[in-house]
């Protein structure tokens, strides 16, 4: 395995084992080094200046939606529309586009697997207006079971799925559901939050009519995210915030909208945090998909080998070596895990414990919360080792405690 951490300040010089990457990934030198140099040398407000370093910022940041444009085969970039992240998408489709859609007795669809920010807004949208909705649900394999798929019937009018579970790891066969989808006209957005570090995605080839996804899961800053959408819907929509920058022409009684993508991106922008995506997508695509994909493969598969020889760890995880990602969660049979967190922390190993913002997956399953380690380039079998380590470290600080 290659190891990458050396790209990686806080990871090259902190001792500890870092596999919290589902919530968020840490940043290369390059992101830093690109973000830095923006508040250093051209700092300044977009799209209305003439001087040169506000028209060098401007040509950053448009270059930064050329370049995501690129990286998911999006073609016309006044498809991407630039947003604080996964949710404020989500949150965008949901208030102008799925609200004006949903009508009385329609059905929304959505998997069980889902984050509550691609959840709560269309339980909303469901209860608002007497809609139905309804969940895909799993096989023994946590996986989303195909007989589900005959719940995306005529009555179907919006389709949420994600690409992969944050808790489960699974890999979703989305391109199946978006043309299952279309075959009875439903419109469908993907959640790409926690694929877009790991696997290439095609819209093109999903046919997806949204797909978002938030850059600080794929290396760059917090606080920049994206949504794609076919153009033909994001015309259609009505804007979402008003203000600043989205309008073409305002009269003291009426006002005309900028065309995209500007028409959805009110206000100033995060423009450092733009460049920063665009130096991450360009680390990932100098690594590759091809590596990226071998090296937490290897990782998940020898994590799990280790993990399955503990009799007192129960592991969440597909069998199925080709529907799962870098995560995997588990739990200490009989230990919380805010107590497991807590003891693996002071091993220098850095994991999440809860719920996952996944409350009615883990109601599904039968359990309140789980462990889960979260793999990325920068990780290594070392660092599966030191896990593996911390975790017999703390039920043998517990064992006699359980019965």
């Amino acid at each position: 395995m290659n190891n990458f951490k050396k790209d990686f300040p806080l990871l090259a010089s902190q001792d500890i084992v870092y596999l919290d990457s589902a919530a968020t990934t840490q940043k290369p030198q390059c992101v830093i080094d690109a973000v830095n140099n923006f508040y250093k040398s051209f700092n300044s407000n977009i799209h209305s200046g003439v001087y040169t370093i506000s028209e060098k910022a401007t040509t950053a940041y448009e270059d930064a939606r050329q370049k995501v444009a690129s990286f998911i085969n999006a073609g016309d970039p006044s498809q991407i529309i630039f947003t604080k992240g996964t949710t404020e998408s989500t949150n965008l489709v949901a208030s102008c586009f799925v609200q004006d859609l949903i009508k009385n007795g329609d059905k929304i669809v959505i998997s069980i697997m889902e984050h509550h920010s691609n959840l709560v807004p269309w339980q909303q949208i469901a209860q608002q207006k007497h809609a139905t909705l309804e969940y895909l649900y799993l096989n023994d394999n946590y996986e989303i079971d195909k007989k589900e798929l005959n719940k995306i019937d005529k009555n179907t009018k919006f389709v949420a799925i994600t690409m992969v579970s944050n808790v489960l790891g699974t890999v979703v066969d989305v391109k199946n559901i978006i043309k299952k989808a279309h075959s009875v006209g439903a419109v469908v957005l993907v959640d790409a939050a926690q694929a877009i570090a790991h696997k290439q995605i095609d819209v093109k080839d999903l046919d997806a009519d949204f797909l978002a996804f938030s850059g600080h899961k794929i290396y760059a800053p917090l606080g920049i995210g994206v949504l794609f959408g076919k153009k033909q819907l994001l015309e259609k929509m009505r804007p979402y915030m008003f203000g600043g920058h989205m309008i073409e022409y305002v009269n003291e009684q009426s006002t005309t909208f900028a065309p995209l993508p500007n028409k959805f991106e009110a206000g100033t922008q995060n423009v450092g945090g733009a460049v920063g995506l665009a130096a991450a997508l360009d680390y990932v695509n100098k690594i590759g998909y091809k590596q990226i994909e071998t090296i937490e493969s290897e990782l998940v598969n020898y994590a799990l080998s280790k993990i399955n020889k503990l009799p007192y760890v129960k592991a969440y995880i597909s069998p199925n070596k080709n529907s799962r990602s870098g995560v995997l969660s588990f739990n200490i049979v009989g230990l919380h895990p805010h107590d497991v967190a807590t003891v693996l922390n002071t091993q220098n190993v850095c994991v999440r414990s809860g719920n996952h913002c996944a409350q009615p997956l883990l109601s599904y399953l039968g359990i309140n919360s789980t462990v889960r380690a979260s793999f990325a380039i920068y990780n290594t079998k070392e660092d599966v080792d030191k896990l593996v380590e911390a975790i017999e470290y703390t039920f043998d600080k517990f064992k006699k405690y359980l019965r």
